[in-house]
């Protein structure tokens, strides 16, 4: 039967001999017969005597090396000097501050790399934006009339003029910058009948811009003559306002106004309220139907009549 060891005793004896100078090894031949780890539980918290500890051998160099760079040396310069990897330099001096020499190289740097970065990236994100475009007005086709009728309708309802109290005017009015927007709503006008003579424009444009360019531009966009064209609106320039909209591709806004148009102002209220209700469900809203136009309001919701 094997004795049960005195672990007590064997913790006592064990501080006592390493407090003596004795090292692990000759505590384990004095102890013996016990367990490593039965000795390693008895030393822990007894430190090791001095001669027993290993000297490291590049203590000299990190402590030479964190002197070198706080006089402002690169790591490449630290490395070479004393012929070190660049890796125990890193290790050795990383948590100094960086030397203010570098500062404006390594931004430099970094604003060099960043433009190069973004003169390639431009390019591709460029590229696959114009794919992205290119496949979704693929996806559109031709519009039917019904399909212009909605668009123009809804459109209107973002860029055009509402019956407001308390004068509540009912009058076709259309101002935008876009001239597909423009183009889009002259054709949109003409799939509900209105007709080329009840249609006037005007320029609206900052003074500092080219006023007669502009309206030339215009007249191009819409195939206008210059007689439809009413007298510019001209915006007084404001030095304290910075304006981004400058240049040559700055043409202003056309503002396009319908006369006797009270009853298309309503029947563009109605489009315009049934293509954005009918989303909310079948039952309880204007409905679309292909071909028919728009439905009225229904007072009361439809019976839905489920199969037998």
């Amino acid at each position: 039967m094997t004795a049960r060891i005195d672990v007590s005793f064997i913790r006592e004896q064990a501080a006592a001999l390493r407090l003596a100078g004795k090292s692990r090894r000759q505590i384990k031949e004095l102890l013996d017969p016990v367990s490593n780890r039965t000795l390693d539980e008895a030393l822990r918290g007894t430190p090791p005597p001095d001669w027993t500890r290993r000297p490291n051998a590049k203590d000299d160099l990190r402590e030479e090396a964190r002197d070198l760079r706080t006089q402002g040396l690169s790591y490449n310069e630290i490395a070479a000097r004393l012929d070190v990897a660049k890796s125990s330099v890193s290790l050795w001096v990383r948590d100094l501050p960086r030397p203010e020499r570098f500062d404006y190289v390594n931004n430099e740097r970094r604003r060099e790399g960043l433009r190069r970065y973004w003169a390639q990236e431009r390019q591709v994100r460029e590229a696959r934006r114009a794919a992205e475009i290119a496949n979704a007005a693929a996806e559109m086709g031709d519009l039917s009339e019904r399909e212009i009728r909605i668009a123009g309708a809804i459109a209107y309802w973002c860029e055009g003029s509402k019956r407001k109290p308390p004068f509540n005017l009912e009058r076709v009015i259309f101002v935008n910058s876009d001239p597909g927007l423009i183009r889009l709503f002259l054709r949109f006008l003409a799939s509900v009948g209105a007709e080329q003579n009840d249609l006037t424009y005007s320029v609206q444009i900052h003074e500092t811009a080219d006023v007669a360019e502009a309206q030339r531009f215009w007249q191009d966009v819409t195939g206008a003559s210059a007689e439809h064209f009413t007298k510019p609106a001209i915006k007084r320039h404001n030095p304290k306002t910075n304006r981004k909209n400058v240049g040559e591709s700055y043409h202003g806004c056309l503002r396009i106004s319908v006369y006797r148009s009270s009853t298309l102002h309503q029947k563009i209220a109605g489009w315009a309220s049934a293509a954005m209700t009918a989303s909310q469900g079948d039952a309880t809203n204007r409905l679309l139907a292909p071909g028919r136009g728009f439905e009225p309001l229904l007072s009361e919701p439809k019976s839905l009549v489920l199969p037998g």
